[in-house]
């Protein structure tokens, strides 16, 4: 056994061992976090094969453990807690001070005995594309959605607003914004931030009505931010899985009420 980096070419088994467990992964997530934070990407390697994996990725102060997996038949182990180990160890070597993940109620009891405390659940919400509307949207830069997000987190999280805005389309309103990003054969929405339910739920319907009609549109809402789901409610959204967000070390500045959906799936927060 030994522990290597997380390389390229193991994107495809990753992404297999997540769709066996249920998981939404998509090729670009990783191509993101190995660049930007490639020390914190790691591998399990026994006999030559890659069983089991890890990705982190940093902001400013705040790191974020994304992807934990570990293959059925190589479970027990102590492969994941090496690997979470090592890679919290990158986090806070790199200037890391709180360290974010979303866990299973199966990986739960690992990050708690690890020091991982709960800060909120995350509920994902499943809903349907509208369409039928042509919109004009100005550009907007990705530096001009860093506020409104740091409000939520914290902290400067451009790195991971630049990526999804290059992929995807940026809705802006007064006091808030939201991206629409392709997932599957459907929508993800995310990152979302806003000041209110009122410009949100603006926001929300210039989202559903840009694109294709019919299409599955999914999001993860933090449970504390009770205007986002009566918004998604109102707009014929269900609730469909449930994770615990929790974080380890300082503090976080962390504002749920200005969060209405994370900038993907489980894996960069």
């Amino acid at each position: 056994m030994r522990i290597r980096p997380f390389y390229p070419d193991d994107v495809s088994l990753f992404l297999a061992l997540a769709a066996a467990e249920g998981w939404i992964s998509d090729p670009w997530e990783f191509a993101f976090i190995l660049e930007s934070f490639p020390c914190g990407c790691l591998a399990v390697e026994e006999n030559g094969r890659p069983v089991a994996f890890a990705t982190a990725v940093r902001y400013g102060a705040s790191g974020w453990i994304g992807n934990l997996i570990v293959a059925e038949e190589y479970r027990g182990r102590g492969y994941g807690t090496l690997l979470m180990g090592r890679a919290m160890d990158q986090l806070l070597d790199s200037g890391a001070r709180t360290v974010w993940l979303t866990a299973s109620a199966q990986g739960r009891p690992l990050y708690e005995k690890m020091g991982f405390r709960e800060m909120d659940g995350v509920v994902r919400w499943c809903g349907t594309a509208t369409g039928g509307t042509q919109w004009h949207d100005d550009p907007v830069a990705p530096d001009e959605l860093v506020p409104l997000d740091r409000a939520g987190w914290g902290d400067d999280r451009r790195c991971v607003l630049s990526a999804v805005a290059a992929r995807g389309i940026v809705l802006r309103e007064n006091g808030g914004f939201l991206v629409t990003q392709p997932c599957g054969s459907g929508f993800q929405l995310g990152p979302w931030a806003a000041e209110g339910r009122g410009v949100a739920g603006e926001l929300l319907g210039r989202a559903l009505s840009r694109l294709q009609g019919g299409a599955q549109v999914l999001l993860d809402v933090p449970v504390r931010n009770g205007a986002a789901a009566s918004v998604l409610a109102h707009a014929g959204f269900a609730a469909c899985g449930r994770t615990v967000l929790m974080c380890v070390g300082d503090e976080p500045a962390y504002k749920p009420e200005k969060i209405f959906a994370l900038a993907t799936l489980g894996s960069v927060g």
